[in-house]
């Protein structure tokens, strides 16, 4: 039997019983995520990294070292964009339309803010999760140069939220069957992850469409990336990025916490 202490719950308790809700769902289908959390990243790894590896020769486009290290902190990054993505697009439209779970939570005292807060966190509990179990298994492959794959996974983390945001906020103020989500992965998530510098330097790019990748979030996680574990990106330039991927999360929010209350506050 549950007593009721009278209590209205903090903001941040709120947040975490949504997480707590999430993570309730995911210890039982798990499985299903397992591909695209950990074994889709590797198998690119393996491939690009192994296979079209060995046939790239160190030389300036990769700072020098072989392929498999430079392209290892980008795939991290470019999975947690892409989990990011997964995460904040179908599920938040199914919790407006089809489970309802949101209504469900905000018809309690947890508030639309609370619940979006929750959602967020849960995503960065997810993206922390693979992150790590990436940068684990990539040691014996020899992906790593030194520790900094540990910040590797905080940018990865970073980068997630900063798309993760404003993608929130597109799926929040979707109302059909989420048909322009296809548009979404098609026309920006593949582009993003093939031409944002993932697989091989900006600089091969067009000058004339290299604007494209300077304004991609996925960009600047790779720049923080092989900053942080094969150096070569001034200080000031890292920085740039931090600011472009915090500045990004909060336009993110701000909107989907507007989309939020427009649809759960009646």
């Amino acid at each position: 039997m549950v007593v009721s202490t009278g209590r209205v719950v903090g903001s941040w308790h709120a947040a975490w019983l949504r997480v707590e809700g999430s993570w309730a769902w995911y210890r039982r289908y798990w499985k299903s995520n397992l591909y695209s959390s950990g074994l889709q990243p590797l198998l690119f790894l393996v491939a690009m990294g192994l296979g079209f590896g060995s046939q790239v020769r160190a030389g300036p486009a990769t700072g020098g070292l072989p392929y498999l290290q430079y392209i290892a902190p980008a795939l991290l990054v470019s999975a947690a964009m892409q989990n990011a993505v997964g995460e904040s697009t179908y599920p938040v439209l199914s919790g407006f339309k089809w489970q309802k779970d949101y209504l469900a939570v905000t018809a309690t005292p947890i508030s639309p803010g609370q619940l979006l807060g929750g959602h967020f966190l849960w995503v960065a509990l997810r993206l922390s999760l693979a992150s790590a179990v990436y940068a684990l298994i990539a040691v014996p492959f020899g992906g790593w140069l030194n520790a900094g794959a540990v910040v590797v996974v905080l940018v990865g983390v970073g980068t997630g939220l900063a798309c993760a945001a404003p993608v929130t906020a597109f799926a929040a103020s979707t109302y059909d069957e989420g048909v322009r989500f296809n548009a979404l992965f098609r026309f920006v998530v593949m582009p993003m992850t093939l031409f944002a510098g993932t697989f091989f330097p900006i600089g091969q790019i067009p000058l004339a469409l290299r604007w494209l990748a300077w304004i991609s979030p996925l960009w600047h996680g790779n720049q923080l990336a092989r900053g942080a574990t094969l150096g070569g990106v001034p200080g000031w330039e890292m920085l740039g990025h931090v600011a472009f991927l915090l500045a990004l999360f909060a336009v993110g929010a701000y909107f989907a916490r507007r989309s939020f209350y427009r649809r759960l506050v009646v």
